[in-house]
């Protein structure tokens, strides 16, 4: 009974262990949840977090050295041979005559410990403010990657959904135009058509196949490219489930252009805030490299000496100090570096005012742009729609003996220059939208 049980749980184990690798070897994904996948596995985001945890451990590092210190010290000191020295015989009751005199034991020993603490430093203080903020502009540069790296994932689904809508155009217009050479080869057997309107049907077709596995090469391109994203093997399958037409039911610019645009809530101009009050820190550290520094000690320590190990004579001492110090002259080169730090910052904020103006010149520009894409949509689906219309007349006129070989390639090329121009149009407007999304934090 308990091998059964046995074998059923390495049964089960297994099979749980296949399930698992087939999952790590295929993706199926909504537009969503590959935002959500990418955020954990990118590797750019990977590295930026390994930042962030860099940038703790360097705030404690700072911190930690003004925090109260204890050293413990120990020595064992064996003497060979003890140092000898010459002394005046009248010591001795001998004047005149100089005698050799052994000092000290032959093993000297001690233990102890020391304390100490940092009372005031002003680079200290702003030592700490300043590996706070690195600590947080670390954050912000994390915020920044996943939002990059959302904008190229979401844009690279885009693209990928837009080129296999493509594909299926192509395809069904090329099934259509093999259906028109063939009928225009039969008719050119029977004396109806002429060998050029057949050639003509067939440079159609395979131009068609051409350019249909030109987009399915680039399909999976965009789908390598997807995999770099998502931070996946590239043998990696993927299926992604959002389609385009729920993407575009989705797209609400009224909504979007109704957003107003927070200068603050751009992570750009967040980053540049910080660098700002960094600099400003900068300032303030080679102002305070002209203050004392005072810090504390105490040391306690016991000796031991004697000529053996197991006979030793021990003696204490303790000592208790402070320490200031202060700088003098540095020959201008403090003021220096203070006014270096000023320009610095001067410039920077300088730097700052034209990041804002940028940024608030390309909402500006975005929400325009935004509405001219919905509208060249909308002129784009009539468009199609027209093209399409008068293709299939051209085609119904072409097999009624109407229309020449020509008309149906003209009314043809219309017909896919409409559904590209199209597609374009969709792209255009889907771009134009992730990117005031990005500028308004709201990917």
């Amino acid at each position: 009974m308990r091998k059964m049980r046995f074998g059923i749980i390495v049964m089960l184990l297994l099979i749980a262990a296949g399930l698992t690798a087939q999952d790590e070897s295929s993706l199926t994904l909504s537009l969503e949840e590959a935002k959500e996948y990418a955020v954990q596995h990118n590797k750019m985001v990977k590295a930026s977090r390994y930042d962030v945890q860099a940038a703790e451990l360097a705030k404690w590092d700072v911190i930690s050295n003004g925090l109260p210190r204890l050293d413990g010290s120990a020595s064992l000191t064996d003497n060979l041979k003890l140092m000898t020295t010459l002394l005046p015989g009248e010591f001795f009751g001998q004047p005149g005559e100089r005698i050799p005199v052994q000092f000290g034991s032959k093993y000297n020993t001690s233990y102890g410990l020391q304390a100490s603490q940092l009372i005031f430093s002003a680079p200290y203080f702003v030592g700490i403010q300043t590996v706070k903020l690195a600590e947080k502009m670390s954050q912000q540069s994390l915020e920044k990657s996943e939002l990059d790296v959302k904008e190229m994932l979401v844009n690279t689904y885009y693209l990928i959904l837009i080129s296999e809508e493509s594909i299926k155009v192509m395809e069904e217009t090329t099934e259509n135009m093999n259906k028109v050479y063939e009928s225009t080869k039969a008719m050119n057997e029977v004396g109806m058509a002429e060998i050029t309107d057949v050639d003509q049907a067939l440079s159609n077709v395979n131009v068609l196949k051409t350019n249909t596995s030109s987009v399915e090469r680039n399909l999976e391109l965009s789908y390598n490219l997807l995999r770099l994203q998502l931070g996946v093997a590239m043998d990696t399958g993927i299926e992604l489930t959002t389609s385009l037409e729920e993407i575009l039911a989705s797209t609400d610019i009224y909504n979007v252009l109704e957003m107003e645009f927070d200068l603050r809530s751009n992570i750009d101009y967040r980053l540049i805030e910080s660098q700002e009050e960094m600099q400003k820190l900068t300032l303030k550290n080679e102002k305070a490299s002209v203050l004392p520094s005072l810090s504390a000690f105490y040391q306690w320590n016991k000796s031991g000496m004697g000529d053996e190990l197991n006979d030793l004579q021990w003696f204490p001492s303790s000592i208790l100090g402070f320490q200031l110090s202060f700088p003098i002259f540095a020959s201008g080169q403090r003021y220096s570096k203070i006014r270096k730090a000023q320009i610095d910052l001067e410039k920077l904020q300088t730097s700052k005012s034209m990041v804002s103006d940028q940024l608030s010149l390309s909402e500006k520009q975005l929400r325009y742009n935004m509405i001219n894409a919905r509208e060249q949509l909308d002129t784009q689906k009539e468009n199609v729609e027209v093209a399409g219309r008068v293709y299939q007349s051209v085609e119904n006129k072409y097999r009624e003996g109407m229309a020449s070989s020509l008309d149906l390639s003209q009314a043809h090329n219309n017909y896919l220059q409409a559904q590209n121009s199209l597609f374009s149009a969709i792209m255009d407007l889907l771009q134009t939208k992730l990117a005031l999304d990005k500028l308004l934090n709201n990917i």
